[in-house]
């Protein structure tokens, strides 16, 4: 079996995260694709507006009832800081899905991070390291760090960022979020 991992805040998850999903689920031979809302992101720190449960939430709503993708509760229901090492070691012993490939999949931004995340050589013992590449030629690999592989996605030109603000702006955010999710956030009064 070959698992997929995308972590992040997703405050809120957008037709980009789901287009990157869907070209590395395709690409990669996926089995599933495991959608990973960070509790508490290190990097991100009191800047997550929704709530850990609107985000879970609104990915639930995002992936419907595709077959390929599950949200993954295990950051929010460890809580605390959410570190990749440690998801990845939860899913590697859990049981679910015994004996499963891994690849953590991460936007090309986090590439030339993930040397300062808490133990990437383990992260890389783990998984294999896909850089979700929106339109971008792909990278050299850095000389010192963990080795990464490059997948060229569709450039989406959208950001949780711009999503917000059009939001605050009283903008629509149709053709940005799922539908089901855009009425997720009308109603909850999110991003406001």
């Amino acid at each position: 079996m070959r698992i997929g991992v995308l972590g992040g805040t997703f405050d809120p998850p957008h037709v980009g995260h789901l287009l990157a999903a869907s070209d590395a689920c395709e690409a990669l031979v996926l089995d599933r694709l495991l959608f990973v809302p960070a509790a508490q992101q290190p990097l991100k720190a009191g800047a997550v507006l929704a709530s850990a449960e609107q985000r879970v939430r609104m990915l639930e709503l995002m992936v419907g009832v595709d077959p390929r993708f599950a949200v993954d509760r295990s950051e929010i229901e460890r809580g605390g800081l959410s570190y990749t090492v440690e998801t990845l070691e939860e899913l590697a012993s859990s049981g679910r899905y015994p004996g499963a490939a891994l690849f953590l999949l991460i936007g090309a931004d986090l590439a030339a991070q993930l040397a300062t995340w808490r133990e990437p050589a383990r992260i890389a013992a783990l998984a294999e390291i896909v850089v979700l590449a929106r339109g971008e030629a792909p990278a050299p690999p850095a000389p010192d760090g963990p080795r990464m592989a490059w997948l060229g996605t569709r450039r989406v030109d959208v950001s949780s960022t711009e999503i917000r603000a059009r939001v605050r702006a009283g903008q629509p955010i149709n053709g940005f979020v799922a539908e089901p999710v855009a009425r997720f956030i009308r109603d909850a009064g999110l991003y406001q």
